[in-house]
């Protein structure tokens, strides 16, 4: 079990690749977002930097029951938003914005939660070697608020 697990090392550094998980250091990148109430996935979202400010996208809409789509559709929208989003499909949105590094977490942005139509102060901390991020939305102080542990997509 070791030689081969130290073959896969020494054959990962060869080819400049790892076959272990390398530490990363941005948030930038694909996530599986994990629902911090009933622990199941719920969408793919994409984080990109634009000029120093990092915006996440919802690429994907995961795991919807049969009642959420008989209820909602296929592809389904942003009810309870406010403005242009109200109404909005929610895949293809950007539900996160402005958010930019300070020392090892990434702060002053807003997060938008699509299944309550409601916009958050999000705080971004990266966890695991880069694999797991906390995503932490909140109102007024960070004390308070909920958060959510997204995972990295390879």
């Amino acid at each position: 079990m070791k030689s081969s697990f130290r073959l896969a090392i020494i054959t990962g550094l060869l080819l400049g690749t790892s076959a272990v998980y390398a530490a990363v250091d941005t948030p930038v990148g694909t996530w599986k977002t994990i629902d911090d109430e009933t622990g199941k996935p719920r969408s793919i979202v994409e984080i990109t930097d634009h000029n120093g400010e990092l915006q996440a996208q919802v690429k994907q809409v995961l795991n919807r029951t049969p009642e959420e789509i008989a209820k909602d559709g296929e592809h389904p929208t942003c009810k309870k938003c406010d403005g242009e989003r109200k109404d909005q499909p929610i895949e293809g949105m950007v539900i996160m914005w402005g958010v930019k590094k300070d020392d090892d977490i990434w702060d002053g942005g807003l997060i938008l939660d699509p299944k309550k139509g409601k916009t958050y102060k999000v705080k971004l901390t990266l966890t695991d070697n880069g694999q797991k991020l906390d995503v932490h939305g909140y109102i007024g102080f960070s004390l308070l608020g909920r958060s959510q542990v997204w995972e990295r997509q390879q």
